[in-house]
């Protein structure tokens, strides 16, 4: 028996005659249905523009210097200094 979650939800969009012929050769090609060939790749695509701004990659130079800061950060600057030490007297922990 399959797992498969409930599909219920629509999605309505209208499109040109030429994406519509390239969606359908598409799904075609792949041997799926048009429905299951645009969900998987919207799906697919909403994945990686999530992943996009939710991933912060850097080069290995910078990933390195981060990792250095993280391990031995510089002192606090004077007026980030004074402002944790006014928050620590406003907020007062549970």
């Amino acid at each position: 028996m399959r797992n498969d979650p409930v599909k219920s939800a629509r999605l309505d969009t209208r499109i040109t005659p030429d994406l519509l012929a390239q969606v359908r050769r598409a799904a075609e090609v792949q041997g799926r249905s048009v429905s299951d060939y645009v969900a998987a790749t919207l799906q697919a695509a909403v994945q990686k523009d999530i992943a996009e701004i939710e991933v912060i990659r850097l080069s290995r130079e910078a990933s390195e210097r981060f990792a250095a800061l993280l391990i031995d950060p510089p002192p606090l600057a004077p007026g980030l200094a004074r402002a944790f030490e006014h928050h620590r007297r406003l907020v007062k922990p549970e």
